[in-house]
């Protein structure tokens, strides 16, 4: 079983799964085509303008400074990037994240208050924004770069709702008692993620 199957209770369902958007990398990948480039014109002159030993020390020399700026700005970042998570089950929202050292906030959705999003033009265009969840006596919580953000958000408010509806063992109560017209089903999205 992998992650995050893992993570979850033995009878908990997973709803959503999802990393942060691509637009995270996409100054890590930009700095990794300008330093190769960068690095590949270095070589080529100092093969051209330098004879012998000399050629052999700056090659390892480039090597080295292209290797150390792709591991710090390139790896680091797709390796946080590939060890975010933000999931969504039937019973809470989970953040886990960190490569050396995990971090990791549970939400339960019975302690939801309220679910919003925000994005500008080109969180819209890229179709990603920040999810904010406002749960009971605490601050609201911020998760930037949710790639679909308005789909997630509305999954997430009918998942809340989902937790707050009785439960079978209960007795029912009339359609305007629990806010749940008879004869109408509940609307459910889990089946289009």
């Amino acid at each position: 079983m992998g992650y995050p199957q893992d993570a979850l209770a033995e009878d908990e369902e997973l709803v959503l799964h999802r990393h942060p958007h691509w637009k995270m990398l996409v100054v890590p990948s930009a700095i990794f085509v300008l330093a190769t480039a960068i690095a590949g014109f270095a070589l080529g002159v100092a093969q051209s303008r330098l004879a012998g030993g000399a050629v052999v020390t700056v090659s390892i020399l480039v090597g080295v400074a292209w290797l150390a700026l792709v591991g710090w700005k390139v790896l680091v970042p797709a390796l946080q990037w590939k060890s975010t998570h933000f999931l969504v089950t039937d019973r809470r929202v989970m953040i886990r994240h960190g490569v050396l050292t995990h971090t990791g906030i549970d939400i339960p959705m019975n302690r939801i208050s309220n679910v919003q999003f925000r994005h500008g033009l080109v969180d819209r265009l890229l179709r990603t924004g920040t999810l904010m969840i406002v749960a009971s006596s605490d601050d609201p919580l911020e998760f930037h770069d949710i790639p679909d953000v308005q789909k997630v958000h509305s999954l997430l408010y009918h998942q809340v709702l989902d937790a707050g509806a009785p439960d079978d063992t209960a007795p029912r109560r009339s359609g305007h008692e629990s806010g749940h017209e008879p004869g109408r089903e509940r609307h459910d999205d889990r089946n289009r993620w």
